[in-house]
């Protein structure tokens, strides 16, 4: 339902209470800059949203009056979390106190209030329900990781998924795998070859920022992963297994144990998808897992310029064409390819970035992009990779529709395909 004025800006008491401010329309950030939001671009906050206090932050509006922008003083700046398989348009705009803390490693979405709703600028991207909250049943999911802990009770990558990803953390992927279903995680490296700025799983101790899980610690073996992830394979709806998860190193250091694991997985089922999460730092390795049987593979990255690149991943060992090499290795082999691409409004949709992302698509022949919202303190990140001007910028809409309509074979979403959408009719509404 399309609204037909701009949502009122909401603040925060500090004490866990949000108000609406209608003397404010809300604005949206851009790079470094408060903009106004087109009506149309505003959804309801779809549900399993959440709002956020942005503590020593004030938001910034636009008065009702007089049409000039202007701080909200009454309270600190509230932004949304906007769940799966939506894309962000603004990230809330706020300015910032000397004092104010580092934000946590979450998504920050502009929010405002309509007509006793809440509203954000986003579009659904991705028409999949593999991590609406509604589908998942909490006695279930218990019910499920218990099952599997009394089915592999000598299984340590089980155990992990189950008492850490699914019941500590709460992890959608690894909830699904309790309840038997679609992608099933399979985490297999402690260790990472980049040192993301932004990374979930570890981060420097004098950092001001904590990671929001703990990284696996042992090195699974071919052994334990291929004992869980065939039944998965053989019994699960559009069954996919990733290697390579947010709780994890990087898994192409751990290429020779997931070779292996590939290799036996397929002498016991052809069924299902095997993929892998990478920075896809090593061609080499993707090339001897496409040799063994691997069907797809997403790369993360927070933008298609080099110069964007490093000074967030921060990579060790490896340069920037690796990656590009290992997108052409597995369309080479005839795999599916994504690219995990964290979305930065003001900065994604620059001018530059296009440029940068068509010659990228064009060179790798890449098949999907998976529009990811990032999860990191905006003016935080931009500081860490010494951005001060972001460039001229066209809306993150814009710019979507741009890559489509000259790229219309490349698809648009946010989870891993199953093989029953890789090969057949991609957008079919398959997991409900």
């Amino acid at each position: 339902m399309s609204i037909t004025q701009s949502p009122y800006i909401l603040y925060s008491d500090g004490e866990g209470n949000i108000f609406e401010d209608t003397s404010l329309y809300v604005t949206g950030r851009s790079g470094w800059d408060a903009v106004p939001v087109a009506v149309e671009d505003w959804i309801e906050l779809p549900f399993g949203g959440n709002l956020y206090e942005l503590p020593g932050r004030r938001g910034i509006g636009i008065d009702v009056e007089t049409g000039e922008m202007r701080l909200c003083e009454k309270g600190w700046a509230v932004a949304a979390f906007i769940p799966p398989a939506h894309t962000g348009l603004y990230i809330a705009a706020y300015e910032t106190k000397e004092d104010a803390p580092t934000l946590p490693l979450f998504c920050y979405t502009a929010a405002g209030w309509l007509d006793d709703k809440f509203y954000v600028p986003a579009v659904r991207i991705e028409q999949d329900i593999r991590q609406e909250c509604e589908g998942y049943d909490d006695e279930k999911i218990e019910e499920g990781a218990a099952n599997l802990l009394e089915a592999y009770p000598h299984n340590r990558l089980v155990k992990h998924l189950m008492e850490n990803c699914c019941m500590t953390y709460t992890c959608p992927a690894a909830r699904n795998f309790a309840l038997g279903r679609w992608e099933c995680p399979v985490p297999a490296s402690p260790a990472c070859n980049a040192n993301c700025i932004g990374c979930i799983s570890f981060q420097p101790q004098d950092e001001t920022i904590v990671s929001t899980q703990d990284r696996l610690t042992f090195k699974p073996t071919s052994e334990e992963i291929v004992e869980f992830t065939v039944p998965h394979l053989e019994t699960a709806p559009y069954p996919l297994v990733s290697f390579g998860q947010g709780c994890e190193g990087e898994p192409l250091l751990m290429w020779e144990t997931i070779r292996d694991s590939i290799i036996e997985i397929r002498k016991h089922t052809s069924k299902g998808s095997i993929n892998i999460n990478t920075n896809g730092s090593k061609p080499d390795a993707v090339k001897a897992l496409c040799e063994a049987g691997l069907n797809s593979m997403r790369v993360s990255l927070n933008s298609a310029r080099e110069h964007i690149y490093n000074p967030y991943y921060r990579p060790n060992n490896y340069v920037f064409s690796d990656l590009l090499e290992s997108l052409k290795i597995v369309r080479s082999y005839g795999g599916w390819t994504s690219i995990n691409y964290f979305v930065f409004p003001g900065m994604t949709d620059s001018v530059e970035e296009y440029e940068a992302l068509r010659k990228l698509i064009r060179e790798t022949d890449l098949c999907m992009i998976q529009w990811r919202n990032f999860n990191i303190d905006p003016d935080w990140y931009l500081g860490k990779i010494g951005v001060t001007d972001t460039g001229e910028c066209m809306g993150v809409k814009q710019f979507m529709e741009l890559i489509h309509e000259e790229f219309p074979n490349v698809k648009f979403g946010y989870f891993n395909p199953s093989m029953e959408r890789i090969k057949g009719d991609f957008d079919v509404d398959f997991a409900h």
